[in-house]
């Protein structure tokens, strides 16, 4: 479905600044994906340091989830009432900062208490700067949410490469803490351009703004939880393949362990891909079709990926996934963040995590009850599920 247009303020300039802002923010997403990938690939490190057992670890790690949850809701109400703009910054230095922490603990309650803080400015920095993409997007008149989204998948790969590449000669203290500073130094200069500048917000949103009863209730409230599930249908994809992929084509398909490493990229390449081209995909077939094409899309990838004899047919199928999830999330957070502003956001932002944390353990779950190839087909039903939603709600208008 097509952006409204409308017109711009006059103290902003189309075109240089929309630009300049543009870049910043894009800025802003890649640093969030190369800092939260550059943590994960020092986990086995800050594990041997803690002396957690893998069990152990696994609660210390749902500090990162659990502050992430609790604060996209909150950050929701700070955007409305500080502006998208200066949270994101904040939230940028936040998450720099705490990145340092992990490596300097020395037993699993330390780690869950220094993830939740750093678990809080993580999910703190998604709302923020969804948020103020929104925005963005509105005021560009084009649909250019999945750039923002295609910056952080690369901007993870780059922090993950590099993290494989130093690892060797770095501690995680000294890995991470050089992170700290380039994410001080990234939000230093691309925060300059966002406290400088705002972005003009539509006046229809200005109404529903001004009046905080009128965004969340009735219709809007339920249109906006409608497209969080959307977004928690693609995440939870996404938490799937991370964690179940690898197994399935080394246990299953017999996968040599280095290829069945590569599973997981594939899925990811394909989905930067996805996403790098997602506005012009956006702009020739609307939203509502970018929906439901990249839900059956990445419902037959799926099948195939779980349920193909060969380890390359299953590889092929994670990757016509990638590509069919790729755009789902940035479009249901654009037309959450559009009905409702930053509390939009948020609700679908928390949607979406919860997706993300709920299908490993769900995989999980229904590999042992039936198997872990039939378990993974329900990534394949929660795609069909998010089509068929993105068609139920081809009609609901901004506004």
């Amino acid at each position: 479905m097509p952006l409204i247009n409308k017109p711009l303020t006059p103290h902003i300039t189309p075109g240089h600044d929309l630009t300049r802002l543009r870049i910043a923010l894009t800025t802003f997403f890649a640093l969030d994906g190369f800092v939260f990938a550059g943590w994960v690939v020092r986990i086995p490190a800050v594990k041997e340091q803690t002396g957690a057992s893998a069990s152990t670890l696994g609660l210390a790690l749902l500090g990162v989830s659990a502050g992430a949850v609790i604060t996209m809701m909150l950050t929701g109400r700070l955007c409305r009432r500080f502006g998208s703009h200066p949270m994101t910054v904040v939230c940028g230095v936040l998450l720099s900062l705490s990145v340092t922490l992990p490596p300097l603990t020395h037993s699993a309650g330390a780690l869950a208490a220094v993830l939740l803080v750093f678990g809080a400015a993580y999910g703190g920095i998604n709302v923020a700067m969804n948020s103020a993409a929104v925005d963005l997007v509105a005021a560009l008149r084009r649909p250019v949410m999945p750039s923002f989204h295609a910056a952080f998948s690369l901007g993870g790969m780059i922090g993950a490469g590099l993290g494989g590449l130093v690892a060797g000669q770095l501690s995680a203290t000294r890995h991470l803490l050089g992170l700290s500073l380039i994410g001080l130094l990234v939000t230093a200069v691309a925060g300059r351009t966002l406290l400088r500048q705002e972005v003009p917000t539509p006046p229809d949103r200005e109404d529903r703004d001004a009046d905080t009863g009128r965004t969340m209730d009735g219709r809007v409230r339920l249109l906006v939880i409608v497209f969080g599930l959307i977004a928690l249908c693609t995440a939870y994809g996404e938490g799937a393949l991370a964690d179940w992929g690898a197994l399935h084509l080394e246990q299953d398909l017999e996968a040599h362990p280095g290829v069945a490493a590569a599973g997981y990229s594939c899925f990811a390449l394909a989905m930067t891909i996805g996403r790098l081209s997602g506005t012009t995909l956006l702009e020739r077939l609307g939203r509502t079709r970018t929906l439901v094409a990249g839900g059956t899309t990445a419902t037959l990838g799926m099948l195939l990926g779980s349920l193909a004899p060969t380890v390359w047919a299953a590889l092929l199928g994670f990757a016509v996934t990638g590509l069919g999830l790729a755009n789902m999330f940035p479009v249901a957070v654009e037309r959450a963040g559009a009905l409702a502003g930053p509390s939009g956001v948020a609700v679908a932002s928390t949607l979406g995590y919860g997706g993300m944390l709920l299908g490993p353990p769900a995989i999980g779950f229904m590999a042992d009850w039936y198997s872990l190839p039939t378990a993974l087909t329900s990534v394949a039903a929660l795609a069909a599920v998010a089509a068929a939603i993105g068609f139920a709600t081809r009609r609901a208008a901004v506004g």
